[in-house]
């Protein structure tokens, strides 16, 4: 009997600390985007409505950003574009690009996760306009040109397939050669995009230069996804056993997906 205090207070605490909500992570919150594993734990993770991004505090720009589009979601037009930059506002300045950096820089502010990707939800729309989800792009001919026209044939892919993942972010060969503004935003030298199809098990990886180039040079850029990790250091498709994983990054697709 004389241990019973003790007990009966250890029952107590317990019960008081079971009391308290477990929070969940970002990777939790957004599973949905998270399947097919992460490609890296570098950087600060953010769980967004449409994706789910790592954002590198030192080079101001995403790392990577990973989007589940489903036919229904490519195929929305309930929400107009947001067209409402802004700093993102769970990372603290110093360790975030700003609108600052990138007035009079020559560079658009790149979209990693499209914004007419996001034309299904309110919310996502407004957070694809977050400044972490971006990188400096060249404009015309790039942002404006050949990288529009293959956001918009993944979502073409998209309402045809029913549902593809979508890993897409900067590199910087050879390390960064230039940044813009005062936060010093690195600019990428090259920019890839891979999009996975889960049900027909096949993937379509694209790295291209950060510069003007020809939408009709388009099936000039697709690579495998090995090479797109020889060039960033990241991992995809980690939730996938070896030989399946060696398999889809190791096959080149012989052309633009029809």
């Amino acid at each position: 009997m004389r241990g019973w205090p003790r007990l009966f207070f250890l029952s107590l605490s317990i019960l008081f600390l079971l009391s308290f909500p477990v929070h969940s992570g970002p990777l939790d919150d957004c599973a949905e985007y998270a399947k097919l594993g992460v490609p890296g734990h570098n950087g600060k993770i953010l769980c967004r409505t449409g994706y789910l991004l790592a954002h590198s505090p030192k080079y101001k720009t995403p790392v990577w950003v990973i989007e589940r589009l489903t036919k229904e979601k490519a195929a929305a037009d309930v929400v107009p574009r947001y067209n409402k930059f802004q700093a993102d506002p769970d990372l603290t300045k110093g360790k975030r690009a700003e609108l600052s950096d990138y007035q009079g820089s020559g560079y658009d502010r790149g979209h990693m996760a499209p914004s007419a990707d996001m034309r299904w939800d309110k919310q996502a729309m407004i957070e694809c306009f977050f400044l972490s989800n971006m990188v400096p792009q060249v404009g015309k001919g790039m942002n404006r040109g050949i990288w529009k026209d293959l956001e918009a044939l993944v979502r073409t892919w998209t309402i045809r397939r029913g549902e593809l993942f979508i890993f897409t972010g900067p590199i910087y060969q050879g390390g960064v050669k230039k940044t813009i503004g005062k936060n010093r935003v690195a600019v990428p030298s090259h920019l890839y995009k891979i999009v996975y199809d889960p049900d027909r098990k096949e993937a379509i990886a694209f790295v291209m230069p950060n510069k003007a180039l020809k939408t009709k040079d388009l099936p000039a850029y697709i690579v495998t996804i090995r090479d797109v990790e020889s060039k960033t250091g990241l991992d995809f498709l980690t939730s996938f056993d070896k030989e399946l994983q060696d398999t889809i990054e190791t096959t080149k697709a012989e052309d633009l997906w029809r």
